[in-house]
């Protein structure tokens, strides 16, 4: 079977798409795979692991091995070579090594490996981004970042000398502190830290990364390299370099491999220096569909049949960081059209997607999300996502356009789903406006998943199980013992639990009598809601997670 027949074997593409890519080829003379994925008929993410079917050969998630792939085997091939082509090497056996390729056809880099080596060549195919995220790490060899700062630090310069302007701009486009800021990025997006933090203290530098909701320290660069590092990172984000008293914020972008990050910078000013934190977001990953995000069967249903709803108002609740707007993005994109137009205020804008109108608040011009909210009700909108309701104003204009026809999606921080239609009320929302508009609530929290390559069966005292309501229920619990994969942290990656409340007519009587969160609460429990830490539990049975981590993000059994 031909390639192109073998993609509408699978349902990837149309009959007609693969016309118009044959076309093309005849052109361009690409390969068909590539011409598939550039006209959009089929996402990279997707072409990956059809190729690996298609050539018969095993899929590799390259991200999970390659920390543990020794460095005698890394070293069989050149970083020049494995860059060139997109390969690396994963493993040894006899004379047989073990190559991962983002393209299983390349011939000619199967050859150069070959000819390099003198090794017989057993492909693997795995994603290009994770290839060259593996490269980005794996031929630093974890020594680059000290190497940049010793030839930092051996550069002569005078102690006396007072720091200027101009003497930080030039210390900042030295190359070890270019390197320095451009692999730490590198180093902590390929261990899927989501923010890096840069923090002086009176006599060195604290550096950490926040891994899976944790921060884990890290080796810190001398207190002598900070302005430096400091300055660099402002000049990449825009800010101002002299500005050393006021807060900044600013954004830049770096490509790892062919993935595009998107890096949020946060400059504060302290005692001791200014301290930095990046918040890097992938912008180029997919979005997983709603089943992925750790839905529970039931309560996914009711979501679904929320957000079909023609109009009204849908509240995502949860502290910053719980994975609110990843669930607002994967709900747009689930239920977005060609016949639909969908607005967004966010603040900021963090993923940029085709199918939206992407609107950033900017306080500093007085374009708030109450302002901006208004403005968005005269552009047509069929369905409304507005970042967070901070204010009266806000959530009033919210209700009015939930009222007049429009779907509105909107976050708001709170402790469960039941105290949502309190916070609004206790903002000045009357309550009428409130039970007619509200659709429904998901409260929501992140919990780290065990690791699977260190997951081993975990002894809880009796005590523990009866004060968490499961008496002598059989469960078998788990726990990370912590591994190279893991990088010895015995958590791998996270899944949120979701609480959702569905708005009732019982529900609604509540909130017109301005009842508490406890009445609400009760009421959506009688009616069938699972609480937060309920679906934390259902997680820890499924061996997803383990109890200290449902106690560490839950409020419900903090006595415990």
């Amino acid at each position: 079977m031909k390639i192109g027949e073998a993609l509408i074997a699978e349902g990837l593409i149309k009959p007609e798409q693969l016309e118009k890519a044959l076309e093309q080829q005849h052109k361009s003379n690409e390969r068909l795979g590539d011409i598939v994925v550039k006209m959009g008929f089929v996402r990279s993410w997707q072409m990956t692991p059809f190729a690996a079917r298609f050539f018969q050969l095993p899929f590799l998630n390259i991200k999970d091995v390659y920390r543990q792939i020794p460095p005698e085997v890394i070293a069989l091939v050149p970083e020049e070579l494995a860059r060139r082509f997109t390969v690396f090497p994963v493993s040894l056996a006899g004379d047989a090594l073990t190559l991962a390729m983002s393209d299983p056809s390349d011939i000619v880099a199967e050859d150069a490996v070959h000819l390099k080596t003198g090794l017989k060549i057993r492909r693997v195919v795995a994603f290009e981004g994770d290839i060259m995220g593996a490269i980005e790490e794996c031929y630093v060899k974890g020594g680059r970042l000290q190497e940049h700062v010793e030839n930092f630090v051996g550069q002569d310069a005078p102690q006396w000398q007072v720091e200027t302007v101009d003497s930080l701009h030039l210390e900042a486009s030295d190359p070890p502190v270019v390197k320095y800021v451009h692999d730490l990025v590198v180093q902590a997006f390929n261990n899927d830290a989501s923010d890096i933090h840069i923090q002086p203290k009176q006599e060195r530098v604290e550096l950490r990364l926040r891994i899976d909701s944790i921060l884990s320290d890290c080796p810190a660069p001398p207190k002598s390299m900070l302005p430096a590092i400091v300055t660099r990172v402002k000049i990449l984000s825009g800010l101002d370099i002299a500005e050393r008293r006021l807060p900044q914020d600013g954004r830049f972008k770096m490509l790892v491999g062919n993935q595009e990050i998107d890096v949020r910078v946060s400059s504060f000013p302290t005692i001791y220096g200014e301290s930095i934190v990046m918040r890097l977001l992938n912008t180029s990953s997919p979005l997983a569909g709603l089943e992925k995000l750790g839905f529970e069967p039931d309560d996914l249903e009711k979501y679904r049949r929320s957000i079909r709803r023609p109009y009204g108002i849908i509240l995502v609740t949860g502290p910053t960081g719980s994975g609110k707007t990843t669930t607002l993005y994967t709900t747009l994109n689930e239920i977005h059209s060609s016949e639909r137009n969908i607005v967004t205020l966010e603040d900021p804008v963090e993923y940029r997607l085709e199918f939206l109108q992407q609107t950033q608040v900017n306080p500093a011009i007085d374009f708030d999300f109450a302002r901006g909210l208004r403005s968005i009700l005269r552009q047509d909108p069929d369905i409304i996502m507005v970042g967070e309701i901070r204010d009266k104003e806000t959530a009033e204009i919210a209700i009015h356009a939930a009222l007049t026809g429009h779907l509105v999606f909107a976050t708001l921080h709170t402790n469960d789903a039941a105290g949502a239609p309190v916070r609004l009320i206790n903002m000045g929302v009357e309550p009428f406006l409130l039970s007619s508009s509200l659709v429904g609530v998901l409260a929501q929290r992140l919990v780290r998943c065990i690791c699977l390559a260190c997951r081993q069966e975990q002894v809880v005292p009796v005590t523990l199980r009866e004060r968490l309501g499961l008496g002598q229920e059989k469960i078998v619990f788990y726990q990370g013992k912590g591994c190279p994969k893991c990088m010895n942290r015995g958590y791998k990656g996270r899944v949120a639990i979701f609480e959702m409340l569905a708005i009732t007519d019982d529900v609604r009587n509540l909130i017109n009598t301005r009842a508490s969160s406890d009445e609400i609460a009760r009421k959506g429990v009688a009616q069938g809601m699972r609480t937060l830490s309920e679906r934390g539990i259902d997680k820890m049975r499924q061996g997803i997670t383990t109890i200290d981590d449902v106690l560490r993000v839950t409020r419900e059994f903090e006595e415990v």
